[in-house]
């Protein structure tokens, strides 16, 4: 199962529609506490905006949701927010569109829109994070055939997208490296090719991991 993305850092984009100023800001957070002070720091910065709309996604899987229209019709502004949120699969992340009313009226339908292209217009704009879950192998190998499997195992996660870790060296040199859990047994498999049986991969935790999205 895909696990949805998040961004890597805060982003604002500035839009406006028949005289009304909608600033997007994108932000990445761990916790609704995290994101109630984005909003505060929000409104504090911006304290003569009529209206700051907020949505937000949080947890690995999207669990806690919240959204808020903040003054505006009831469903024109934090509901349409939170879909965008949803449908472009993101987490752990607390949207504001921040409104300067223009004194045009958009109706029920144009806020609708406005409030839910601020967000996508923002997330256009946003370095994202894909996250991934790895499990992580180990593998002691004596000094003398460090350097040959080393290079070896680059070759190997190149080719499948596994992660290499920094080897640590004491008696002999300990490598790790973190593959995909079906990629698990093909991983052992490789390191018992490269070392003639003599080494066993020894299989750790499997963590969610980020990886910024090329």
């Amino acid at each position: 199962m895909t696990l949805p993305a998040t961004i890597a850092r805060p982003v604002e984009v500035r839009t406006e529609i028949k005289r009304s100023v909608f600033l997007a800001s994108l932000t990445p957070v761990t916790s609704v506490e995290a994101a109630d002070a984005v909003v505060a720091s929000i409104r504090k910065a911006h304290w003569d905006a009529r209206h700051h709309c907020t949505a937000l996604i949080i947890g690995p899987h999207g669990e806690r949701q919240r959204s808020s229209d903040d003054g505006e019709p009831a469903g024109t502004a934090g509901v349409p927010m939170l879909e965008v949120l949803r449908h472009r699969d993101v987490t752990d992340v607390v949207a504001v569109v921040t409104r300067w009313f223009g004194g045009v009226k958009l109706g029920a339908g144009g806020l609708v829109r406005a409030y839910g292209s601020a967000v996508s217009a923002a997330l256009d704009e946003a370095q994202w994070v894909d996250r991934v879950r790895l499990t992580a192998l180990s593998l002691d190998v004596p000094h003398a055939d460090a350097g040959r499997v080393l290079a070896s195992l680059h070759t190997w996660v190149d080719a499948h997208g596994a992660v290499l870790d920094e080897p640590m060296y004491g008696a002999v040199a300990t490598l790790g490296l973190r593959v995909a859990p079906e990629q698990v047994e093909a991983a052992r498999a490789e390191v018992a090719a490269l070392t003639a049986g003599a080494v066993e991969a020894v299989v750790g935790e499997t963590t969610i991991v980020d990886r910024p999205r090329r």
